[in-house]
């Protein structure tokens, strides 16, 4: 592996000159990423490192690409037609993958086993554990790193981070719940059992607000472990007047005893709160 980072990170200073030249090497790194061997970001002694000479993989592997014609057939017949340089993901069944019809997941991001993944788009580089659920019509980005049991509704929004280089993506750990429509983008930390309702926005300058001691905390770009997340407002002043601004409201922690698997309303339903 160091022989082969060693070779990226050379070919990234002088692309024009060896990007064909070590073809090999940008094919194999994208080919580990596709089996989960290696991933654009881990946790090692419980902080997230980011890998940015297999960003720079990617990248290189876009540049060198050729655009082609990506034909699906039944039947010896062409009944769906894409135009691409990323060739869409292969043998679902024996990695036990359920991909509905309508689902497009690019080559180069990692699926693991027990996940389902409805009418949807999975970009390269990202990463999608054990159990997960990708809902109709969600969008996940390149290199965004997704958990264990997640349960991704539909329409959401994950950002991926391909550039800048040293930039974080978008991480969900595991038994986290984000729900339709919400939006999490510019490289957000979501903690393990979080849960995210309805049309939360969450970014890299959010004000995540926690409401639940008489001093409000706020954070940036991060959801603690087990918080429950609402959409809120907080008034702010501009030059014209005082207007309400979008912000995110932690009200609670979802309770030990609570299944790591409860619904929305569910877990919403202890603080009063409607999907």
């Amino acid at each position: 592996m160091h022989k082969i980072k060693s070779i990226i990170e050379k070919t990234w200073e002088n692309p024009e000159d060896l990007i064909y030249q070590n073809e090999k090497e940008i094919d194999e790194t994208i080919k580990l990423l596709e089996e989960g061997f290696i991933r654009i970001a881990n946790k090692e002694n419980e902080k997230w490192k980011i890998n940015e000479w297999i960003k720079k993989a990617i990248l290189l592997y876009f540049k060198k690409e050729k655009t082609e014609e990506i034909k699906i057939t039944h039947n010896n017949k062409s009944i769906i037609e894409y135009r691409d340089k990323i060739k869409l993901k292969k043998n679902l069944k024996e990695k036990n993958i359920r991909a509905l019809p309508g689902s497009i997941i690019r080559y180069g991001s990692y699926i693991n086993t027990n996940t389902v993944i409805m009418p949807s788009f999975i970009n390269i580089g990202s990463y999608i554990d054990t159990g997960t659920m990708i809902d109709t019509w969600a969008t996940v980005g390149s290199c965004a790193q997704i958990g264990k049991n997640v349960h991704i509704s539909g329409g959401v929004g994950i950002g991926g981070v391909l550039e800048p280089l040293q930039g974080s993506p978008v991480i969900i750990e595991d038994n986290v719940f984000v729900g339709s429509r919400s939006i999490i983008v510019e490289g957000a930390h979501i903690e393990k059992e979080a849960v995210i309702a309805a049309n939360v926005v969450i970014t890299a300058s959010t004000r995540i607000i926690d409401v639940t001691k008489n001093n409000e905390k706020i954070y940036k770009g991060y959801v603690p472990e087990k918080s429950i997340v609402i959409p809120g407002t907080y008034k702010k002043e501009f030059n014209s007047g005082e207007y309400n601004v979008p912000c995110a409201l932690i009200i609670g922690k979802r309770k030990d005893s609570t299944n790591k698997k409860t619904s929305l309303n569910e877990a919403l339903r202890e603080f009063d709160i409607k999907k």
